[in-house]
């Protein structure tokens, strides 16, 4: 269930994917599993930058919360270097 009881937000998840070229893509969604598999397919739903890049690897993700928060929080990882990511990765914890 997307929802918390009582909630009229769904819960966003940001989360990373592994390309095979070893770059990373940073997203966000409230259904982690059906983005990634619309990466997957590679059509005009998934993310352009991911076609021809495959094959994917979900890395991680994290529950933000609501979609303002998990925008924000995709803008700021977004920012980070590739090693700072990795290190995100790693520790499996944005903090």
């Amino acid at each position: 269930m997307d929802r918390p009881a009582g909630s009229g937000e769904a819960e966003w998840y940001l989360y990373m994917i592994r390309c095979h070229d070893g770059t990373l893509y940073t997203g966000i969604s409230n259904d982690v599993v059906r983005r990634f598999e619309k990466h997957r397919e590679m059509g005009k739903q998934g993310a352009k930058y991911l076609r021809g890049r495959g094959p994917l690897k979900l890395v991680f993700q994290k529950k933000i919360g609501g979609k303002s928060a998990a925008l924000k929080m995709e803008q700021k990882i977004k920012k980070l270097s590739k090693s700072q990511k990795e290190i995100i990765i790693r520790k499996g914890d944005i903090d």
